[in-house]
């Protein structure tokens, strides 16, 4: 059945007039990309003098928080004290770097605390804003645990990784994200790129029989991509198919030649076999995407304010909680590389793959998340 309406946008075929939800996000970014100086100081000052709206998840201040955040880099000191006042904890990332008084109210509230959910939120907020205190306090909590860690699952450590690092016993600290993002943007017919999304494999999967397909290649020799420390091309493989439903990540190794060798994988529920759900048409779709790396850089939440954009570096748009794999090699957290939302590149495909490797041993890790 065909439907009646199609994107004035894209040409999407919609069951509704209008535009489609991609479309929509993007006339909404580009909207808040373009917005003055002074219409900036509107939006926070309404933030400030609305902030417990924020908590609510009201808008507009809820939509305003990502779009300055994400956008615009501009959550102000001011916005932080305020949040702060007003005992306002999510989200959390709106204590990214906050000045000391805020950092110093906020390590004051979390060992006051007597409740483990105050506490779990307290701890994500403290490693959003990140700097040595921080991580001294989260260090001592771990080494010395207050009654309400017996309620949570996890330790401290695990709670920096909220805001892209984390310690070990001894304290030192690893950094598990980059300090740049780069937006994956539609290109022009034949135009090249440093990273590619989705190349055409002719090896199948062993669980479906599907085809195999190097998610993402890339070569950190691009002067944009030097942030990496790559000397070379990084290519990470997957079944398209399949890497939802695996028990842990899918790896693979890599050399900066462009070689690859995938690691053996184990389905969730121990089976041997699945069906293969992606269609030609979809790995058509997959393969043939217009996404190059864009020209310049976006503020490091870019890719965490929306549902449409894929990025290198920065920080993830994670749909469940931020998850860090450990190198299958070295036993170390791998470093976020990457985010691919599966339907900017194919329809019908639900959630992101999350790519992250190890500087180190030369691995990739691939994760999909979905609510």
């Amino acid at each position: 059945m065909s439907l009646k309406y199609t994107c004035p946008g894209c040409g999407t075929p919609l069951g509704y007039e209008g535009l489609c939800w991609k479309c929509k996000c993007e006339q909404e970014r580009q909207a808040a990309l373009a917005w003055t100086p002074e219409q900036i100081a509107e939006k926070q000052k309404n933030l400030i003098q609305n902030i417990r709206r924020l908590a609510d998840m009201e808008d507009p201040e809820l939509t305003d928080f990502w779009q300055l955040l994400g956008y615009q880099d501009a959550i102000i000191p001011e916005i932080q004290q305020a949040a702060l006042a007003a005992e306002v904890f999510w989200p959390c990332e709106i204590y990214y770097h906050a000045p000391v008084d805020v950092r110093d109210g906020l390590i004051h509230a979390l060992l006051s605390t007597e409740d483990s959910s105050e506490a779990s939120n307290l701890m994500c907020c403290l490693a959003f804003q990140g700097d040595d205190r921080a991580l001294e306090i989260l260090l001592e909590l771990e080494r010395s645990p207050r009654p309400w860690r017996k309620r949570l699952y996890v330790d401290p450590s695990s709670y920096a990784q909220i805001g892209g690092w984390t310690f070990d016993r001894e304290g030192f600290r690893t950094q598990l994200n980059f300090n740049t993002c780069y937006p994956m943007v539609k290109g022009t017919t034949g135009e090249k790129s440093p990273v590619r999304i989705g190349r055409a494999q002719e090896d199948t999967c062993p669980h479906c029989g599907g085809h195999m397909v190097d998610i993402l290649v890339l070569d950190g020799r691009d002067e944009r991509l030097r942030f990496l420390g790559l000397d070379g091309v990084l290519t990470a493989t997957c079944c398209p198919n399949c890497v939802g439903f695996l028990k842990g990540p899918a790896f693979n190794s890599f050399t900066l030649d462009g070689g690859v060798e995938v690691f053996p994988s184990e389905l969730f529920d121990g089976a041997e076999k699945m069906d293969c759900y992606v269609q030609p048409e979809d790995y058509k779709a997959l393969t043939e995407n217009p996404f190059v790396l864009g020209k310049t850089p976006v503020p490091l939440f870019y890719g965490a304010a929306c549902q449409d954009v894929n990025t290198i570096g920065g920080f993830a748009n994670w749909v469940q909680d931020a998850e860090y794999t450990t190198c299958s090699h070295c036993g170390k957290p791998m470093k976020y590389l990457a985010q691919i939302q599966w339907d900017t590149v194919f329809d019908c495909a639900e959630g992101t793959l999350y790519l992250e490797f190890c500087p180190d041993c030369h691995i990739v890790s691939m994760q999909h998340q979905q609510t």
